[in-house]
């Protein structure tokens, strides 16, 4: 109906005759199968639109019951109640004021009875879900009769609410003969309801308790606390504050933990009221203060509630008229501090918030007053906590423990709703199902929220562990340390505030500001606890002499600058005190030995604060520097120049265990991507405020890496030197030379190097290359140094610096060249691939034994192997995969002690591919027979079996030190031989340029093989 009127632009023709004026408002009659006198009524059109509705409801009602769905009379009957009162209001009929209220209050409980009728207890009980509604209804509805009859005020009715009363039980006519025998219909409980004060209030509490339970049994928790801020509102308007102020704290717990800004505004005002009657100064006060900051009031508003805390605060002792919340005696009240002002940041100077005992420290606080108008501060005081223990006497480790100069602290001190209690967001995520047989096909598309522990979590059944006491206002204790940061007549202005103070000093150790108080009048703002911490610390510092460079590495071998910082702490340097520094062969210091140079005095702060001059004098073991004289706690600087000395670059002790090869191989592990080799150099530094040495540990970087390699070409030998740049420097060179150390000269030394002068760039190398020859006896080991002179490329007028590079070769001349060739198939000029061919080697020795293998080879040489003969093993191996050896690989063959003795292979390879494949590779090893081998001598066709059991090396490459060496002879530490292994001979590689071959980095043509397939081919 409420529709059709809402289409309609004037409303159904119908409907005039029931748009009468509302003479009757008896309520719902639903104990009759049908009412026949609303029925008449309705036939002779002298029915009201209330008595129409009525009517048509009560039938409903009926066929509802009939067909065993009672539930849905209590939604139907909601839903009749607010419409019919929404159609009375839009078709403007006239109604006296509150007969809507009694017909809604009778229908609602003529509903409830209805339904405790045709159902039991235990029905009643698991669906209270719908019935209280009806119940919460019924009661807003009696609340509003009430206000409106005068029955909930201090006084009582006056004359004109009587009047009211008796025209409203007049519209209730006579009660139906079918509730008259009832003692709880209700028509009699509106008409005791209206009947007196006490009969109200009786039953008006009955219908709050019974709704306030049934929401609290089935969950509804927000419901039952507004029907407790119902109550609240009730006992205000009764005069009973305690009351009001039980129910006002659940709704305000409620508000607060589900961020209803304006609710919480509005409770807290009947809070306050509640408060100022009972006469709980702290608690008004505290209210008052979350008032004036509330930015939900307006402007007006948060004045008066400031001006209320002002009024207190200013308040004298000797009051004739005190008042309720004012009592005569003032004494001290301490509120918390978070709603009258926020501290936004604590910032010290220095920023190291670490200073020396008794330096000046201020602490800058800053606040923003959440107040509407300025106020007037008398006193704004920190309470400080010092700590020994965590305090420091030592300059060093206060340094390191510098703390942040500015401590910035999280807005929580919102007075409405923080930010950290406001319900989360949700936070959403799409999820699509797509089928399982076509990917691309969409199943199903959803919205999964990830925090739904957040957006739908259960807060009501008490409060939260992380919300602040602001129901009811914390008490606080003010901390009367004895130290205090403390500054007088202090105005705080709306918005963000500055506020100085002088730290105390004087103790070394650790302070900790815990608590902030202000003072106005007779009230005490505290904020209890600072949160982060924030602390100072206060030390007693030591002298302390550092020595820093002034680059980000320090190069050997170039002059080199350092500042050295002394921080004198509590010694006060005096006239005459000098340091001394032991002079170091390795690391001299680059001045006259009588000379002055320039040092700065800086303040603790850093700041400059004069210039003087130092006068240094060295002799040959002590360098004396004369100090200037230097308050305490002061800074200071000067330079000095030094230079690191590079070491020749050699050969691995002896003592390391390694063989020749080993050592060769360590020479060259250097790779170009390593860091730069350092050097520590130790300085020794007397000091004349203590009895023992200081050292002084700087660290060199050597800007170069030298390696060597000896090159062969049949006999003639050249020596090759690369030289690194590691450093981040470009250098020019000069005078690069090869020499050699032993004494007399043996070799010459003929230099291939173009140019003279050569830049070095960072991390790139220069190869130099000499020609070798003898002019005399071949010598047993080659002892050669490299020397260049290098600069700075930067510098216009470069001062060069030697660098030296000190090597050892042995073993250098050429006994053996080895020749092969690939020879085809018979038949073939070419090689083709799958075809056997052979490979010829060539051995050839170039000496003769006494001359080149000398004494190096009589640890392996027996009666049956005299040294005339030489056994060699060779290995023919192919690592890139292009031949296959068929047959033997490799075999023993014996050499004449003769000069150009020669000795010829063949081993049978087929080639796996076609086109220009390289030689494969072939190994030549000096066989070793054991001592303690059979006295029958080995022959070739023995040795040359392939299952001989012998170490093999597959690569030419491949050094001493990898040589596997089976049945060699340890010595133990008494001086005893022990086998190390079985009675079995063992392999010996040549050094590098020991055997020449000739054939390396050849190539073979292969032709591919003939194919004689028939290929048939058709044409249309």
């Amino acid at each position: 109906m409420t529709s059709l009127m809402l289409s309609l632009p004037n409303g159904a023709n119908w409907l005039g005759p029931f748009c009468s004026p509302v003479n009757s408002w008896t309520g719902l009659l639903l104990r009759r199968p049908i009412d026949m006198e609303s029925r008449a009524a309705i036939r002779r059109g002298e029915a009201s639109l209330l008595e129409l509705r009525s009517y048509l409801f009560c039938r409903q009602c009926t066929l509802l019951i009939f067909l065993g769905r009672p539930w849905e009379v209590t939604q139907r009957a909601l839903e009749l109640m607010h419409s019919c009162v929404q159609e009375l209001c839009l078709l403007e009929v006239p109604v006296v004021e509150g007969a809507l209220d009694c017909w809604v209050f009778m229908s609602c409980l003529e509903v409830l009875h209805r339904i405790e009728g045709c159902c039991d207890l235990a029905q009643l009980e698991a669906n209270r879900s719908h019935t209280v509604g009806l119940w919460a209804y019924a009661t807003d509805k009696l609340k509003s009769l009430g206000y409106l009859c005068g029955l909930v005020s201090e006084n009582g009715p006056q004359s004109e609410e009587l009047n009211r009363t008796v025209d409203l039980l007049a519209g209730l006519g006579d009660e139906k003969p079918e509730t008259v025998h009832s003692l709880q219909s209700p028509y009699k409980k509106l008409k005791q309801a209206l009947s007196s004060v006490e009969a109200f209030e009786r039953h008006y509490l009955e219908l709050c308790h019974a709704a306030e339970e049934m929401y609290r049994a089935i969950g509804r928790m927000r419901s039952a606390w507004l029907v407790g801020k119902s109550l609240a509102e009730f006992y205000l308007r009764k005069g009973d504050p305690g009351r009001a102020e039980v129910f006002l704290q659940d709704a305000l717990r409620s508000y607060l933990s589900e961020g209803w800004s304006l609710l919480v505004t509005h409770t807290r005002k009947q809070m306050a009221e509640c408060q100022k009657r009972m006469g709980r100064t702290e608690d008004y006060l505290q209210t008052s203060v979350l008032l004036a900051s509330d930015a939900n009031l307006t402007i007006e508003e948060r004045k008066h509630f400031c001006q209320e805390i002002l009024i207190f605060a200013n308040r004298s002792t000797d009051i004739k008229a005190p008042s309720a919340c004012y009592p005569s005696t003032v004494q001290k009240v301490a509120i918390s501090m978070n709603a009258f002002a926020q501290l936004m940041q604590v910032q010290f100077r220095p920023s190291t918030a670490v200073v020396h005992s008794g330096a000046a420290l201020q602490v800058e606080l800053h606040l923003r007053s959440l107040m509407p108008v300025a106020v007037h501060l008398e006193q704004l005081a920190v309470s400080v906590h010092f700590s020994l223990k965590q305090g420091g006497t030592d300059g060093k480790a206060r340094e390191t423990q510098s703390r942040p100069g500015t401590v910035l602290f999280p807005l929580g001190n919102s007075s409405v709703i923080p930010p950290s209690w406001a319900v989360a967001g949700p936070s959403l995520v799409e999820v699509q199902d797509h089928s399982p047989s076509d990917p691309r096909i969409l199943s199903s598309a959803g919205v999964v929220c990830n925090n739904t522990h957040l957006v739908m979590r259960h807060n009501d059944s008490g409060p939260s562990t992380d919300m602040p006491s602001r129901v009811s206002p914390v008490h606080v204790a003010v901390d009367n340390g004895v130290q205090m940061l403390k500054t007088r007549d202090v105005t705080l202005l709306p918005g963000n505030n500055s506020i100085a103070f002088s730290a105390p000093s004087q103790e070394p150790g650790t302070y900790k500001l815990c608590q902030l108080c202000a003072t106005v009048g007779h009230i005490q703002l505290v904020l209890p606890h600072i949160s982060p911490l924030v602390q100072y610390d206060v030390y007693s510092q030591d002298p302390l002499l550092s020595v820093e460079p002034l680059t980000d590495t320090l190069l050997a071998g170039l002059p080199q600058r350092a500042k050295v910082r002394l921080e004198t702490g509590h010694y006060t340097v005096k006239k005459g005190d000098a340091l001394q520094l032991s002079n170091i062969d390795t690391m001299p210091i680059l001045t006259a030995p009588s000379s002055c140079f320039s040092a700065a005095i800086l303040d603790s702060t850093e700041e400059l604060v004069g210039q003087c001059l130092l006068s240094i004098h060295s002799s040959e073991k002590v360098t004396r520097i004369s100090l200037p004289p230097t308050p305490s706690h002061h800074v200071l600087e000067f330079q000095l120049e030094m230079l690191c000395v590079i070491p020749l670059g050699c050969d691995p002790p002896e003592d390391l265990g390694l063989n020749e090869g080993a050592r060769h191989r360590l020479r060259r592990s250097s790779h170009p991507n390593e860091p730069m080799a350092i050097i520590t150099q130790r300085m020794s530094v007397d000091c004349p405020w203590s009895i023992y040495t200081t050292p002084i540990f700087l660290t060199f970087h050597i800007p170069f890496k030298a390696r060597h390699q000896l090159l062969s070409a049949g006999k003639r030998k050249y020596i090759q030197v690369c030289l690194q740049n590691v450093s981040g420097v470009n250098f020019r060179l000069t005078d690069l030379r090869l020499t050699e150390t032993q004494q007399g000269p043996s070799l010459k030394l003929q230099s291939l190097n173009a140019k003279t002068q050569q830049l070095v760039c960072s991390q790139q190398s220069v190869y130099c290359v000499w020609d070798v020859g003898w002019k005399e006896d071949k010598p047993a080991c080659l002892q050669c140094v490299f020397s260049a002179n290098f600069a700075p490329a930067s510098e216009k007028d470069p001062a060069f610096h030697p660098f030296n590079y000190e090597f050892q070769l042995e073993r250098v001349m050429t006994l053996y060249t080895m020749r092969a060739e690939i020879l085809p198939a018979a038949g073939e000029q070419h090689c083709r691939s799958g075809v056997l061919c052979g490979l010829e080697m060539s051995i050839t020795r170039l000496v003769v034994p006494d001359d080149d293998e000398g004494k190096a080879d009589e640890e392996g040489q027996t009666e049956e192997f005299p040294t005339t003969n030489t056994k060699l093993m060779y290995k023919v191996t192919d690592s890139s995969g292009s031949w296959a050896v068929c047959g033997r690989s490799s075999g023993l063959v014996s050499m004449p002690a003769d000069a150009n003795a020669n000795h010829r292979v063949q081993v049978e390879l087929m080639p796996l591919f076609s086109g220009h494949l390289p030689f494969p590779n072939v190994n030549v090893f000096q066989y070793l027979p054991n001592s303690a081998s059979s006295g029958q001598p080995l022959t070739n066709s023995c040795v040359e079996n392939n299952a001989l059991p012998l170490p093999v090396l597959l690569d030419d490459q491949v050094d001493a030190a990898s040589v596997p060496r089976l049945g060699s002879v340890r010595r133990t530490a008494t001086g005893e031989q022990r086998s190390g292994g079985l009675h079995m001979p063992r392999l010996e590689p040549f050094r590098p340029g020991q055997v020449f071959n000739h054939s390396q980095g050849r190539q073979v043509l292969v032709l591919p093989s003939v194919d004689q397939h028939v290929l048939e081919m058709n044409a249309t």
